[in-house]
């Protein structure tokens, strides 16, 4: 992947540098990141177990006056934000839609969101509230020391994963799938969130195919993707975290799937093949 010298978004704001920002103690190192992982990719809440520095958090703001990218890992983030932006901006136009960028905050540790808290321990998520996509930095480091996860497509995969997140909420298919989840059970919560999820997959897949020509995208590249979707599957991670697997628990589905949908994303670069919602074989 060649993302150098490529034009950079500008609908990015760093609050690495913001001030007041005091790290929690009580948990470091690999136990740190075992709660990352679980909050992450169980979608449960995990702030309690990372402890406060006697009660004081505080969260990050964005530096005074205007952002300036000047850093390769806020280099990185733009590129692919700018190329999503482009792709997904053609793709709407086509249809006749228009696409409304998205935002995307980098922060360090714990900062404010329009969907609350948002801290390492959450992950990169997408909040549809202020329509913006919130990434510590610090991930890409527990991708590639903890996940094992290699390759600067690998990443890319992440953001364009929950850029798919807006995508859906610019179709109005994220609001419909959350309403439906308070309606349901547990379970049945669970179920939906596995396809919107995976449908986020399929949606970075298909901004692979759009991009790859102008990235120099290598089929090493797709496997490290392809990788990286298997190690992120609740089924692997679960066995890993607690040596067995619980399916009603899933949230973004298993490896294999998380495989299967960003590859037909990827083969098929059509959004059109990326229902998830009208299929039984997930």
């Amino acid at each position: 992947m060649e993302w150098r010298g490529r034009r950079e978004s500008t609908n990015i704001e760093d609050r690495r540098g913001g001030g007041g920002m005091v790290r929690p103690a009580g948990i470091g190192g690999i136990g740190l990141v075992v709660v990352v992982l679980v909050g992450l990719f169980f979608g449960v809440d995990l702030t309690p177990l990372l402890g406060t520095n006697g009660g004081q958090v505080a969260t990050q703001s964005a530096p005074p006056g205007p952002n300036s990218i000047d850093d390769p890992q806020e280099e990185f983030v733009a590129v692919v934000l700018a190329e999503t932006e482009d792709v997904w901006g053609t793709i709407f136009k086509a249809s006749g839609l228009q696409y409304t960028d998205p935002k995307l905050v980098l922060f360090s540790g714990q900062t404010s969101s329009g969907c609350g808290f948002a801290q390492s321990a959450m992950g990169p998520f997408y909040c549809p509230n202020d329509q913006t996509v919130y990434l510590d930095t610090d991930f890409f480091r527990v991708m590639e020391q903890q996940l094992g996860s290699r390759g600067d497509f690998a990443k890319a995969y992440v953001v364009a994963h929950e850029v798919g997140h807006h995508v859906q909420d610019e179709l109005g298919l994220l609001e419909k799938v959350n309403r439906l989840r308070m309606q349901s059970s547990k379970r049945d919560a669970n179920a939906l969130s596995v396809r919107i999820e995976l449908q986020a997959d399929c949606y970075a897949g298909v901004w692979g195919a759009a991009a790859k020509d102008r990235l120099a995208v290598t089929d090493q590249d797709i496997r490290d993707a392809l990788d990286t979707a298997a190690r992120i599957g609740d089924d692997a991670l679960q066995r890993a975290s607690q040596g067995r697997v619980v399916p009603d628990s899933f949230t973004h589905g298993t490896s294999e799937q998380r495989q299967k949908w960003f590859y037909q994303g990827y083969h098929s670069g059509d959004p059109d093949q990326c229902d998830t919602f009208s299929t039984d074989a997930l």
